[in-house]
């Protein structure tokens, strides 16, 4: 008889392949789906057919050693590659079924609809209250009240709300690096995007911090999309239900973190989780 992880393992075969694959666990159609994607810097070749569904309300996490494309996949999610004056690219990456590449797409928006916070907290040399508003205001909102209550919303959701409440008009600078990093994911979620690009959010932070940063993600994902490139594998496997491990510019394999911490398709995701390269 066939054992349960043997049937995890066999149903990630079918449903999770190369090209596009469907967990069996995901949440009805995919918010992104990237397929046969191709990206590069000049002569330089980074990401090589990679084809992915990425879920609503789901927790991906993309593993790998340095060098094998996830910064580089991650920024393509929004288009901040398309800032490089080299950067090229084939395939599609479609939002809720739209060309983000598409001659006619507004850029901006789709960088409002998916957020990202990155691995070093930066924030505005304004106050805390102005940090979260920043953006908000940008995108034409005045109203005061409502302002106060992205702000006050988007620092809860970031587990940020109780120790800053009654400092928001002081400089974000004088927050511990935890803090500023916490107060930047407030940042992001003020603008209310769909979609949260996290690089290595946590790879400056003590335990204490990474696990508020963890606890925040664990919350958002029953309203956001998340999306966590993390070299820590440990936390790929306590923040994330999917995992995807990326080398040498090519998804090896995708599928349920459980099955891709115990049962890996692929001799060289098993030799990357078990510490046999990085």
């Amino acid at each position: 008889m066939m054992s349960a992880n043997n049937e995890m393992h066999k149903v990630d075969h079918i449903r999770c392949s190369h090209v596009g694959e469907h967990c069996a666990t995901s949440p009805g159609p995919a918010k992104i789906v990237v397929r046969d994607f191709h990206a590069g810097f000049g002569e330089t070749q980074v990401l090589r057919n990679v084809s992915l569904d990425i879920y609503p309300c789901q927790r991906l996490a993309i593993i790998g050693p340095a060098g094998g494309g996830k910064t580089t996949f991650l920024r393509s999610l929004n288009r901040l590659n398309s800032l490089e004056h080299d950067f090229r690219h084939s395939g599609s990456i479609l939002l809720d079924g739209q060309d983000i590449f598409a001659s006619n797409v507004d850029v901006a928006r789709i960088r409002r609809r998916v957020g990202m916070l990155y691995a070093v907290p930066i924030p505005l040399p304004l106050s805390i209250y102005e940090n979260l508003t920043y953006g908000p205001r940008l995108a034409g909102i005045r109203d005061r009240h409502r302002l106060d209550e992205l702000v006050e919303t988007s620092l809860k959701s970031a587990i940020l709300w109780d120790e800053v409440k009654d400092r928001l008009r002081e400089p974000a600078h004088n927050l511990s690096g935890g803090q500023q990093q916490r107060m930047c994911l407030a940042r992001v979620l003020a603008l209310e995007p769909e979609v949260l690009l996290l690089d290595e959010p946590c790879s400056g932070l003590d335990p204490i911090s990474t696990a508020k940063i963890e606890d925040a993600l664990d919350e958002l994902k029953s309203r956001y999309t998340v999306v966590l490139v993390t070299n820590n594998t440990k936390q790929a496997a306590r923040a994330s239900e999917r995992t995807a491990f990326f080398l040498m510019g090519e998804m090896i394999e995708c599928g349920p973190t459980a099955v891709i911490f115990t049962n890996p398709r692929h001799g060289r995701t098993s030799d990357y989780i078990t510490g046999h390269f990085g």
